[in-house]
């Protein structure tokens, strides 16, 4: 019996018929769902377990809501190596398997084994605050230090293994991983990246310089961002655009690649290519 782990985001609309309809989708296939603490609470149900604890007693994990939701169950997942799939409340997303009307045939194609995984790299960023470790987050999309309350440019100093990569005077500093490349950074002019390629993407935010473009280096590479100029006020630290830590003048920000991974499901008739036209409006002439 496959047992399928589900978690919902609760704040959009139609998320608890998405979950029945799912739940009984899995039923039918005689897959045996087990909710999350937080989804069980949407349904005004008890014993929910922790999501963090779904990778000792699930198949896989499937995730109802939209991008942001998945970014969110990253979190809430923690050191989870099986299979995960998006089931999108609406419209499909770039990291969604299927839409939740979607249900039947992700539920068929799961217990008949018409799935494959693509493996995602997560980036790893660590705050150094007076010689000593301040925290540290996992980012499936981006890390990206920008200025905070302040309106002006901010300057920052950025590193690559050890060698100075630049001098920005800018609205602040993307690093993405390729699935993070069709989110934040693309928004600030980077490139799209297909999702298998070992690199990581740094993309200054609305830079002084037009000349500072986006920049795409070995995964394998370890990058250093931190502030210069005390004068610019304190900056903005995000992960996948949660988790805001406030940077001072002399912290820097240590990213590299995380020893951890998502394994995202796809379905056999679903790809990143048939997403971008999708998601972008590719037409063609």
């Amino acid at each position: 019996m496959l047992t399928v782990g589900i978690l919902a985001n609760p704040k959009m609309t139609g998320a608890l018929q998405a979950l029945q309809a799912l739940r009984a989708a899995l039923l039918a296939r005689g897959c045996r769902p087990v909710l999350d603490l937080q989804t069980a609470a949407m349904a005004g149900e008890s014993g929910g377990i922790p999501a963090a604890e779904f990778a000792r007693c699930v198949d896989l994990a499937a995730v109802l809501g939209g991008d942001g939701t998945m970014l969110d169950a990253l979190s809430r997942l923690g050191d989870f190596a099986k299979p995960v799939a998006g089931i999108n409340i609406g419209r499909l997303g770039f990291l969604t398997s299927c839409t939740d009307a979607e249900s039947g045939a992700f539920a068929a194609a799961i217990t008949e084994g018409r799935f494959t995984t693509s493996v995602r790299s997560l980036l790893q960023a660590t705050i150094f605050r007076s010689g000593g470790v301040r925290a540290s987050f996992v980012a499936l999309n981006e890390v990206a230090l920008a200025r905070g309350e302040t309106g002006r440019l901010v300057a920052l100093r950025a590193t690559v293994n050890g060698e100075l990569l630049n001098h920005y005077r800018a609205d602040g500093l993307i690093v993405a991983t390729p699935t993070g490349s069709t989110a934040y950074s693309l928004s600030a002019g980077g490139p799209l990246i297909e999702p298998a390629a070992a690199v990581f993407v740094i993309t200054p935010i609305c830079p002084h310089s037009l000349s500072q473009r986006s920049l795409i280096l070995a995964d394998d590479a370890v990058v250093e961002i931190s502030p210069e100029a005390a004068d610019g006020g304190p900056m903005l630290f995000t992960a996948d655009g949660r988790d805001t830590t406030h940077i001072e003048t002399g912290d820097r920000i240590e990213v590299r690649k995380s020893p951890r991974s998502l394994r995202l499901l796809l379905l056999e008739d679903r790809s990143f290519y048939q997403a971008l036209r999708q998601k972008l409006r590719w037409q063609g002439l």
